[in-house]
């Protein structure tokens, strides 16, 4: 399974970043492997305690089922869903802000975001994205 590279994470992570700064909110931002595993994260100055565990937790979302993290959401009640959100201890969000990591056509991680409005953390995770040739949010 491909993975991103810290260097392609980090420059998700500052993309975001730069989106979040043209809005005027402090975030937190996370990028993940296509496995769930933590690359990178920033808690931005003034940004709430809870942002970086949200964001997290979104983007591990994302990458588990290589979706927008929002695409999970209607699902979440259900028996499934219930229990990888039970196994995965409150790290696994299926909430909107977080979206999959593709690169030729492979998952390859997500980005997650929390801080602002559910749109506004996926709009800011889209423009981490575009900051990596090759890659996008969907296959």
């Amino acid at each position: 399974m491909p993975n991103i590279t810290l260097e392609q994470a980090e420059a998700v992570l500052a993309g975001a970043k730069a989106a979040a700064l043209e809005l005027g909110k402090p975030f937190s931002f996370s990028v993940v492997d296509a496995r769930g595993d933590l690359i990178t994260m920033c808690k931005m100055d003034g940004s709430a305690w809870r942002t970086p565990y949200v964001s997290r937790g979104k983007a591990r979302a994302s990458a588990c089922f290589g979706e927008p993290s929002g695409d999970l959401t209607e699902r979440s009640t259900t028996p499934i869903m219930r229990a990888v959100m039970e196994v995965e201890r409150g790290e696994f969000v299926p909430g909107q802000g977080a979206l999959p990591i593709y690169m030729n056509g492979e998952l390859i991680g997500a980005v997650g975001g929390s801080g602002g409005t559910a749109q506004e953390d996926e709009d800011c995770s889209r423009s981490g994205i575009g900051r990596v040739a090759g890659a996008s949010a969907s296959r």
